[in-house]
């Protein structure tokens, strides 16, 4: 069965939306930059025997689960784990606190739990409005942890909560948490390469 013409153009539509705003997000020097600084505080808190703490809601929550697996699992070729963690896989932790404290303290009670100064917490939120990731980030900077938020195009009230804002250049939830899980997987690439490169080089000589 052919599909119809109407559904065929709707999905050259959607894959060519999600292409326009990566190519926005590709031009955007602020962005690449602020990737690039992001992946050189990982790379630098992993090789110090820290770690990312990333949490999100929903969507993000997903997002949050895969960039943490690329760390601890692998990204692109075999090497030794790295250390992070994703706060909203426990459920029993999440619902406890949100039963116990509410909702907006399922990221924070974990930050203050499991965080440590020189760690780094990556808070994903295609809005930057979600009370729970705010709190978290609150907790985190007292505790001396980097801030990094992945946000849509204003950023939100993240923008000027954070360290570090990757805002991604469109408004529309689908199409930023597209780019949300590019950002994730580029900058596990740049952590894995960097990292495990070097100590080879290191091994060899």
């Amino acid at each position: 069965m052919t599909p119809s013409d109407d559904l065929v153009r709707r999905v050259s539509r959607s894959i060519a939306s999600s292409i326009e705003v990566k190519q926005k997000l590709l031009e955007s020097a602020e962005v690449v930059s602020q990737m690039a600084r992001v992946s050189e505080i990982l790379i630098e808190a992993v090789r110090k025997g820290n770690k990312p703490l990333l949490f999100g809601n929903g969507g993000s929550a997903a997002d949050a689960q895969h960039i943490a697996a690329e760390f601890v699992g692998r990204f692109a070729f075999n090497r030794p784990a790295l250390p992070a963690l994703a706060l909203s896989v426990n459920t029993s932790c999440v619902t406890a606190i949100g039963n116990d404290y509410g909702f907006d303290l399922v990221f924070a009670r974990q930050i203050e739990a499991l965080g440590r100064p020189g760690d780094v917490a990556i808070g994903i939120s295609t809005s930057g409005n979600s009370p729970n990731i705010l709190r978290a980030f609150v907790v985190a900077k007292q505790m001396g942890i980097c801030t990094v938020a992945l946000a849509g195009a204003t950023g939100g009230k993240l923008k000027g909560a954070v360290d570090h804002c990757i805002c991604v250049p469109s408004s529309e939830t689908p199409r930023i948490q597209e780019c949300h899980i590019m950002i994730g997987h580029v900058i596990s690439e740049l952590v894995e390469e960097t990292i495990f490169h070097e100590q080879s080089c290191i091994s060899r000589s």
